[in-house]
């Protein structure tokens, strides 16, 4: 009697599952096409223009960087410092991260250049570290240049000073 339990619980499951294949294939190309219905009537339209996928776009022509002297004003409080200078060919990878050669202790001092915040020296446990915690080691995840370049979809973001 067990044997055919198992029997018919397993061919069961295993219909269950094909039955649930099937309809997620079947959605995901429904909904694929109706994404290419979409973009093709002009509801949906691609950063990458008519370029298929598989082929290159040409390298955009890269936007002038805006350089100023001390800091860009901050839109909200917790705000990463944005760069106020050009960082143009820095090496930023897992063994060289040039901007401590500057905003690091001590060479900050001789620099004139504004220290990293003393979190950035706290691992993800709370243990205070000599040296920058590798989840803070990528700079350019939280800290970015500015330029005034045209915006790519629409924007309608406001300064939380300007939210009073």
């Amino acid at each position: 009697m067990y044997k055919i339990i198992l029997r018919y619980t397993k061919h069961t499951v295993l219909g269950a599952l094909a039955v649930l294949s099937l309809t997620a294939v079947a959605a995901l190309s429904l909904h694929m096409t109706k994404g290419a219905l979409a973009q093709q009537a002009g509801g949906v339209q691609s950063l990458r223009g008519e370029t298929e996928i598989p082929d290159n776009n040409a390298a955009p022509i890269l936007p002038r960087q805006d350089i100023q002297a001390g800091s860009f004003p901050r839109a909200y409080r917790q705000q990463p410092p944005l760069i106020p200078h050009k960082i143009d060919g820095y090496q930023i990878d897992r063994s060289v991260n040039q901007c401590m050669q500057c905003h690091d202790w001590p060479y900050n001092v001789d620099q004139e250049a504004p220290k990293i915040s003393e979190t950035h020296y706290i691992d993800r446990d709370g243990v205070a570290l000599d040296q920058v915690s590798p989840r803070r080691w990528f700079c350019t995840q939280c800290h970015a240049p500015q330029t005034n370049a045209k915006e790519l979809v629409h924007n309608n973001f406001k300064s939380a000073t300007d939210l009073d």
